[in-house]
């Protein structure tokens, strides 16, 4: 005898073989035990979640000569007919290759003749939303009234792209996604019947990643024992089938992320492809990690809301300790944005290793997050008493404290020169305007506020005093001084952005460096006597 999959081998044949929809289930069993049948219905949810199965079941319970309970008895005749797809009473249809008008026509014309044999005919529809509008026009005036001995059964994944004319017609059934408890139950029955022995762990992997689908759990459950055949079903081997990766790999390149060490995070990804996993499936498995160690850290180590071992749990409340909320939400985005992408890259491997390079160097992003994170590697850095280094790689102690290193000094192209010191320096002010002090000290947080590309061309400017008591900025001589002081709409915007955070007039003044001067011997740096509150050197990043 052929053999038959497991999802058709053990697909429900009764209502109390379903699992997860018991309130669908009671509602129909209701209405059967108190003839109150409907004459249209619509399954609505996503896949694998038993609409066609119950569909089935209701179209034999329905016509059953001696039902058990609103079940059919799987005994009578029709009962045996209909499951042998034999009986004209149940009529499948599907909906994706019998789409048009004349399939929906030749269905209207075939309503008129009443059964030969049981109380109803039911036509099951299934992915119904793949219908023509003409096909769903044509269906329209039978849906509303058909005769009294048809019984309408449509499903569909995508209730969306139903009409509203159709749905007025149908008594909606959402069909809910089914919990991994209730799958692991029926996973474990399952196995049991097979006489087959597997691991809780593994039985619980195979339920998570059917994401509320019963189907693809059993499909995969039954590819698993297919590879092993004869063999118990480990954790280890169900990852090796499915392509999976173990929670201990999420945990290491983490860590790494969070230290930013790229060489590691590369050689944990080696290791993956070494080990032949599906990066895809990998991706997904990662953010899903993300996403259980947000939940945990926002949810102040609420367990409940996770499903994971306690060797799991522990390891995860370890790195919520370790991971902010927002660098964790900003690694989910990263990776999010990576799914997508991923699925039809010939150069999977590649996306991969430069999502990960941007979570070690939260520098190549411009974004709040990332600044965020930015700051954040520069504190562990300090704490840790690293000695930060110049753009010539030779140490400077000033670095350590970015809240008075002179940053723009230290960016490659930048004014100072390594002449600068034997300079003679201009004058210092007399005072310092008050507004003229605040915008200088909040400069970086300005910076991180303004959008591309001005900010680009803002980044490596000098701020200093101007002609009465204007705030003066200085820019290189190029690409800064054509955009800033060539065209005076962006002098102006600039303008707008200040008075807005100042809640006052402030007038700009930019002037251009030219190459061969130094900016120490021409202008003050208002830096230099004005304490900034937050300023972020990309080189010790």
């Amino acid at each position: 005898m052929n053999y038959t999959a497991l999802y058709r081998k053990f697909r429900p044949q009764v209502f109390a073989d379903v699992y997860g929809q018991d309130a669908i289930v009671t509602t129909l069993k209701n209405q059967i035990l108190a003839n109150r049948i409907g004459h249209a219905y619509l399954f609505c949810g996503t896949r694998g979640t038993g609409k066609t199965s119950i569909a089935k079941i209701f179209a034999r319970a329905v016509n059953c000569a001696n039902p058990i309970d609103a079940s059919p008895c799987g005994e009578c005749q029709l009962c045996q007919s209909i499951k042998a797809g034999a009986s004209m009473n149940v009529i499948e249809i599907d909906a994706a290759s019998n789409n048009g008008v004349d399939n929906i026509r030749e269905i209207v014309d075939e309503v008129t003749y009443s059964p030969v044999e049981g109380k109803y005919k039911v036509y099951i529809i299934d992915e119904v939303h793949m219908l023509s509008t003409g096909a769903f026009n044509a269906l329209l005036k039978t849906l509303e009234e058909p005769p009294e001995y048809v019984i309408f059964i449509l499903a569909t994944t995508e209730i969306h792209k139903i009409p509203m004319t159709i749905l007025s017609r149908c008594q909606r059934y959402d069909f809910k996604r089914i919990s991994a408890p209730t799958m692991i139950q029926r996973l474990n029955i399952l196995m049991a019947k097979e006489g087959i022995e597997a691991e809780d762990k593994a039985l619980r992997y195979i339920a998570k990643s059917a994401d509320g689908a019963m189907r693809d759990a059993i499909s995969m459950l039954d590819q698993c024992i297919s590879f092993y055949f004869g063999q118990k079903l480990t954790y280890d081997k169900v990852l090796d089938v499915l392509g999976a990766v173990d929670i201990e790999i999420f945990s290491r390149l983490l860590r790494s992320c969070l230290k930013g060490d790229v060489s590691a995070c590369i050689i944990i990804l080696e290791e993956i492809v070494m080990l032949g996993r599906e990066l895809g499936q990998f991706v997904i498995d990662f953010t899903w990690y993300l996403r259980n160690l947000l939940l945990l850290k926002a949810s102040e180590g609420n367990t409940e809301i996770i499903d994971a071992s306690a060797e799991n749990m522990a390891r995860l409340k370890e790195e919520a300790e370790m991971a902010p909320a927002d660098v964790i939400m900003r690694y989910i985005r990263i990776f999010s944005e990576l799914t997508n992408q991923i699925r039809f890259s010939a150069n999977k491997r590649v996306l991969l290793e430069i999502a990960v390079v941007k979570l070690c160097k939260p520098s190549m992003e411009t974004d709040s997050q990332s600044l965020l994170d930015r700051i954040r590697q520069i504190e562990n850095k300090i704490a840790a008493g690293a000695v930060l280094t110049d753009s010539v790689g030779q140490s400077n102690p000033q670095a350590a404290n970015p809240l008075t290193h002179d940053s723009a000094a230290s960016q490659p192209g930048a004014f100072a020169q390594n002449s600068a010191a034997l300079s003679p320096r201009p004058p210092m002010p007399k005072a310092i305007p008050a507004d003229i002090e605040k915008i200088v000290a909040n400069w970086p947080n300005t910076l991180a506020r303004i959008l591309m590309p001005m900010r680009s061309y803002l980044k490596n400017a000098r701020l200093s005093l101007g002609e009465d008591e204007k705030l003066l900025i200085v820019v290189e001589e190029g690409l800064a001084s054509d955009y800033l002081i060539k065209q005076p709409d962006n002098r102006i915007h600039l303008e707008r952005i200040l008075s807005e955070q100042m809640g006052k007039e402030i007038t700009v003044e930019i002037r251009c460096l030219q190459e061969n001067r130094s900016f120490e011997a021409t202008y003050i740096d208002l830096s230099d006597i004005i304490k900034m509150e937050i300023e972020i050197d990309d080189d010790i990043i």
